[in-house]
């Protein structure tokens, strides 16, 4: 069954621009480079409601590849050294598991 999978990032209020450039220039390159991005279902950044955070949806196959994807991508040392400086600009991390709704479209 697919997972899909929705990350909530909270900002440190007037870090956008930072987070912006440090996954611009660093995080997406690597994931897209490392062949990660292709679970990527996109990311998002709030313009209404809670502001100052950047979503991100990605889908696997089951439960059992998201696992073994966030242990990959966490094992690679250009992915990691993107992370040791972004993590400092959060404010609350999210992290939600979801499946499709047996009725409408299907993603």
């Amino acid at each position: 069954m697919t997972v899909y999978e929705k990350r909530i990032y909270s900002l440190k209020v007037g870090q956008m621009a930072e987070v912006i450039r440090l996954y611009s220039e660093e995080g997406y390159p690597v994931l897209e480079a490392e062949g990660f991005s292709k679970n990527l279902v996109g990311y998002f950044i709030s313009d209404t409601g809670r502001l100052h955070q950047i979503i991100h949806i990605w889908r696997f196959e089951n439960d059992e590849a998201r696992r073994a994807f966030w242990k990959k991508l966490y094992a690679s040392e250009k992915f990691m050294s993107f992370v040791v400086k972004l993590r400092p600009l959060f404010d609350i991390q999210e992290v939600q598991l979801m499946i499709s709704a047996p009725w409408g479209p299907q993603p």
